[in-house]
């Protein structure tokens, strides 16, 4: 609904001076509606005295026109336009204000609004710092009310998105209650939210990202926090088909991968506080689950389950005791992107030497390597014949099931490949003289 300067002063004069309260929040609903429209917004930041007379609104003692003048600043806070954005500047102080109220709703609402606009702006975002947006977030935290906790993640995950995060928000956010209360909302078991902890999982993610202060994050026991959602989460997709499982699965995973890159976290069995056999078969009920409901979510599992097996013999061992690599081969059909990431968790087991290469060979994994060695890219074509490299090296007898299956064919399709003809030729020496 597009409003001109006339509506929109008529409807700011009303909402100030209307005789009965009805008509003042009237006026306020109906302002609100013509915001939803760009061009209302322009002309409405255009009009001198707008901003200040709907903060003199949101400031009243009276509580409709307070939360009808907030719903207009959420109006305002969607737009895409910096100068829109900026013109609700005076507003964020109020809105910092109000987080310590009575009201959920309201607070709320005031959450989502400072999110939309510490997204849009760095202005805002330079603001709201020495006012003092880390501690009252820190605050709402403690909040019973679920729909608060989850407008308070999705703030606070705007928040740790700003390019300037890692140096100036992030190290106060660590420093803050913030992040045990983050992981208390990721716990496992009959209290976790799904909304809530989708929202926390993303925050957490923004700030393991920025690599701050992740050996922190551990000491709080972040590790085996995740480790133990990621197996409620396996539970979970196998009793129920409730939609929306693989929102909170796909930053877990995230979390869990860039945690385990650290050096702190070295001691993978022992961090994880879980036995390896359980998150090991956890990962594969997930990485069905993603194939069924969104195969895009594939390769975050992969990634997780390369970096536990890179260091880790014994979850190499889980991974070979529990029969996993036919379910793991089956997935080199998905994309390039899956396979490149199948094959790397296959060196890894590989690399660990002979005993692991006995066990991953022959099984399907010969006629799978000549599948992936017809492809035509070359970083899936590489990690085969890295795969085979190893074989060759630790398995004996795998160079000679290779040459008998029609391997130095497979091999000729790639010696004219400038990044793979080192790698080729050396493969083909070994595979004809051992």
């Amino acid at each position: 609904m597009i409003f001109g300067e006339a509506e929109i002063q008529q409807f700011l004069r009303l909402a100030q001076r209307g005789t009965e309260e009805k008509e003042r929040e009237g006026a306020l609903v109906s302002l609100r509606r013509g915001l939803q429209c760009p061009e209302t917004q322009q002309t409405f930041i255009r009009l001198e005295g707008s901003i200040r007379t709907l903060v003199g609104l949101l400031t009243s003692n009276q509580a409709l026109l307070q939360l009808e003048a907030a719903r207009c600043l959420h109006e305002l806070s969607h737009s895409e336009q910096s100068a829109v954005v900026e013109a609700c500047l005076p507003a964020t102080s109020y809105l910092l204000t109000y987080l310590s109220g009575h009201s959920s709703d309201f607070i709320e609402l005031c959450l989502y609004t400072l999110g939309n606009l510490i997204v849009e702006s760095e202005a805002v975002r330079r603001q709201l710092l020495p006012q003092g947006i880390v501690p009252a977030l820190a605050a709402c935290i403690q909040s019973p009310h679920l729909t608060v906790l989850e407008a308070l993640g999705y703030a606070l995950s705007q928040l740790l998105q700003a390019k300037e995060a890692p140096e100036k928000i992030i190290p106060s956010v660590l420093g803050s209650t913030l992040p045990q209360h983050m992981l208390q909302l990721l716990q496992p078991g009959p209290k976790l939210n799904l909304g809530v902890a989708v929202e926390f999982a993303w925050c957490l993610h923004y700030i393991i990202c920025s690599q701050v202060n992740n050996a922190l994050l551990i000491t709080q026991g972040a590790l085996s926090t995740l480790g133990l959602l990621l197996l409620d989460l396996a539970g979970a997709v196998q009793r129920t088909e409730d939609a929306g499982l693989e929102l909170l699965a796909c930053p877990v995973l995230r979390c869990l991968s860039n945690l385990l890159t650290e050096a702190a976290a070295e001691a993978v069995g022992g961090q994880l506080q879980l036995r390896d056999e359980r998150v090991v078969a956890a990962l594969f009920i997930l990485l069905q689950f993603l194939l069924q409901k969104q195969p895009s979510l594939l390769p975050e599992g992969l990634w997780l389950l390369n970096n536990l097996t890179a260091n880790s013999p014994s979850f190499c061992t889980s991974l070979l005791s529990l029969d996993l690599i036919e379910p793991l081969l089956h997935l080199l059909s998905v994309s390039n992107v899956v396979s490149v990431l199948v094959l790397t968790v296959l060196c890894n087991v590989a690399e660990k030497g002979p005993a692991y290469c006995q066990r991953l060979w022959p099984g399907p994994l010969l006629s799978s390597l000549l599948d992936t060695l017809a492809f035509s890219d070359t970083e899936v074509v590489g990690q085969s014949l890295e795969l085979l490299q190893l074989l060759f090296l630790y398995q004996p007898g795998a160079a000679q099931a290779f040459l008998q299956q029609s391997g130095l064919q497979a091999l000729q399709r790639h010696e004219e490949v400038a990044q793979l003809q080192d790698r080729v030729h050396a493969l083909q020496q070994t595979a004809l003289h051992g």
